[in-house]
């Protein structure tokens, strides 16, 4: 599969809590995502699915907790709790972009923008085609009124992802927004 220009796309050796991440389950990732990158699949929704899935195995039981208990505490709306578990998985995994992305989910309920970017960065640097994540560096900036880097970013989200309605639909609100005018 060949990536858009402006999709930097490098390995990362992963090693979380001193063990090497299986290659096999990323490679499975990333053949996923290039599935999820073909404009005419069909059962998208399905290798979306298969995508969230095998980002949040880390290949660390503990850290898959953290992950799940981070998770589950923000969705209970104990933002402390999920603090805790979720810098706790940034610590002891931080080649484990998934930790990076829960606790930039955090912020961002929290419109913490700063560390949330900071956060998704980090989950950038380590999967350059992590959609989910440039959609909500997108959300972010075009609350803070940054049109052209939010467009930015709904169009490589849109790249990695052509066929969900999502993003398509921020990225034509955005235009209409700007120029008055949906793609």
């Amino acid at each position: 599969m060949t990536f858009p220009s402006r999709i930097i796309n490098f390995a990362v050796t992963s090693v979380i809590c001193g063990f090497p991440v299986v290659a096999q389950a990323q490679s499975t990732v990333d053949d996923f995502l290039d599935r999820l990158a073909n404009p005419e699949l069909r059962n998208w929704e399905v290798v979306e699915q298969e995508v969230y899935q095998r980002w949040q195995i880390s290949g660390s039981a503990s850290a898959d907790y953290l992950l799940r208990r981070g998770i589950e505490a923000i969705e209970a709306q104990d933002y402390d709790a999920a603090y805790d578990h979720l810098t706790a998985l940034t610590d002891h995994a931080p080649d484990f972009a998934e930790g990076w992305n829960a606790r930039a989910r955090l912020f961002v309920e929290q419109q913490m923008y700063g560390p949330a970017i900071a956060d998704l960065q980090r989950v950038l640097a380590l999967e350059p085609r992590h959609f989910g994540a440039l959609v909500s560096m997108g959300l972010m900036l075009e609350d803070m009124g940054d049109f052209d880097r939010a467009r930015e970013a709904y169009e490589l989200a849109h790249d990695l992802h052509p066929n969900q309605p999502d993003i398509l639909r921020l990225l034509n609100n955005l235009n209409v927004q700007e120029e008055g005018e949906a793609l």
